[in-house]
């Protein structure tokens, strides 16, 4: 089964990046940490694809099962699937990662056999870059080969907007467990009379679903302004970059300038400004990492008092004082209770725990630390993964939360405050 397949490349990514074997790495290639730093840079990226790919498939019209374009593309997704667990393999063998700090074996996948002449660290790198290449392909042929159907009905069809380059959102409605008090303050802002520009930030540590809610109230309210856009600001974003992005958005695809391609900074800040002089608009900024990013980007931003609104969402404090008075949302872990309903509803089919299966269970979700975006993860995780109590005692000693190196939550280990 393809999903279960990404799932466990996902899953094998992310003890490749724990700090475990990140420490061991990075002793043993010190002299090419920029390689190194590259390589799992790549594997991050990797995960981010393959996460999104995984929520595309298990959403996708159940219709196309039977469909041969689908199935020859799941073919493809699986072997490239198979490909990165080798190169995985690979990469924890050379590191000498065969075990955790803990003694447990970190398992290579069956039939793996360790080789005589050994992959070096460039050639695992360019294997890695190959593969995400072929994931970048695979997803334009899905977009161009694999039919969709054109029904509305949300139980068939995977509502993953393009301008939402987000994994965060394959949450859906369920990442907004313990924010509906948020939400509606969220609308409230966005549907008031107050005419003057406002920024509203959402602000907490990574996971707690601050991409969910303003996706959310971003789908719901966007038609309500004469224009809008959503970017993604990376931590090694470019000033032309987010302008070109947020104009193709705000101006549609078809109507930006003839000249757009070749111009330079200072026209793209004034066909921005122009565009937004008279619009009473909505733009979204996700994941900003400092406050330059929006200092650097202000100058095109108009004030016009049309009732235009920015949402920020971020983790950093700094950030967070960029706010209008009283425009901001501060989100928090949910509470045991909240946080045990949302696990039991994506690791079991009946969202019922099985009584043998609850302490490894609440061992598992401790780990989680109350994360929604974790504790949806994990859960459809173990979904697919046989209930016993040996598979969850296997996964609860090997599952480490840099499955990760995820840009959807913080880079840190969640499971390094002690023993569950």
């Amino acid at each position: 089964m393809a999903e279960t397949i990404l799932l466990l490349a996902i899953e094998k990514i992310g003890i490749a990046l724990a700090n475990g074997a990140a420490k061991q790495a990075n002793a043993k290639f010190a002299k090419y940490r920029t390689q190194l730093k590259e390589l799992e840079g790549g594997m991050g990226r990797i995960v981010t694809e393959l996460n999104v790919m995984h929520c595309s498939i298990c959403q996708m019209d159940i219709r196309n099962r039977s469909d041969e374009a689908y199935l020859a593309w799941l073919k493809e997704v699986r072997r490239v699937a198979h490909g990165m667990e080798d190169m995985v393999d690979q990469y924890l063998y050379l590191v000498g990662q065969e075990h955790d700090t803990t003694g447990c074996f970190f398992y290579l996948k069956k039939g793996f056999k360790k080789p005589k002449s050994m992959f070096s660290l460039s050639t695992i790198a360019s294997k890695v870059k190959e593969i995400e290449r072929d994931l970048t392909h695979l997803s334009q042929t899905k977009d161009r080969w694999v039919p969709m159907t054109n029904s509305g009905d949300s139980r068939y069809i995977v509502q993953m907007s393009q301008e939402l380059a987000s994994n965060s959102l394959s949450l859906g409605e369920e990442g907004l467990v313990g924010n509906e008090d948020n939400k509606q303050k969220l609308v409230q802002w966005l549907e008031d009379d107050e005419l003057a520009r406002s920024i509203i930030v959402l602000h907490g540590m990574g996971g707690l679903g601050k991409t969910v809610l303003a996706a959310t109230v971003y789908k719901k309210e966007r038609e309500k302004y004469n224009c809008h856009a959503w970017v993604s600001i990376s931590q090694t974003y470019t000033k032309e970059d987010v302008l070109r992005r947020l104009i193709i958005d705000l101006m549609g695809k078809e109507n930006v300038p003839a000249a757009f391609a070749t111009m330079d900074f200072a026209a793209i800040q004034e066909t921005l400004k122009r565009h937004l002089e008279q619009k009473k608009y909505l733009i979204i900024f996700d994941d900003v990492w400092t406050p330059e990013a929006y200092t650097d980007l202000f100058g095109a931003l108009t004030e016009n008092r049309n009732g235009s609104r920015i949402i920020i969402t971020t983790r950093n404090s700094d950030v967070a004082h960029l706010a209008t008075p009283n425009r901001i949302l501060v989100l928090e872990p949910l509470s045991k209770d909240e946080s045990w309903v949302l696990f039991c509803k994506k690791a079991f089919p009946n969202h019922k725990c099985p009584p043998e299966l609850k302490t490894l269970s609440e061992q598992i979700l401790w780990k989680c630390e109350g994360l929604p975006l974790a504790i949806v993860s994990v859960g459809s995780l173990l979904f697919v993964r046989d209930k016993t109590m040996d598979e969850w005692r296997r996964i609860n000693n090997q599952l480490s939360w840099e499955l990760i190196n995820n840009p959807m939550l913080d880079h840190r280990t969640i499971f390094s405050k002690g023993k569950a």
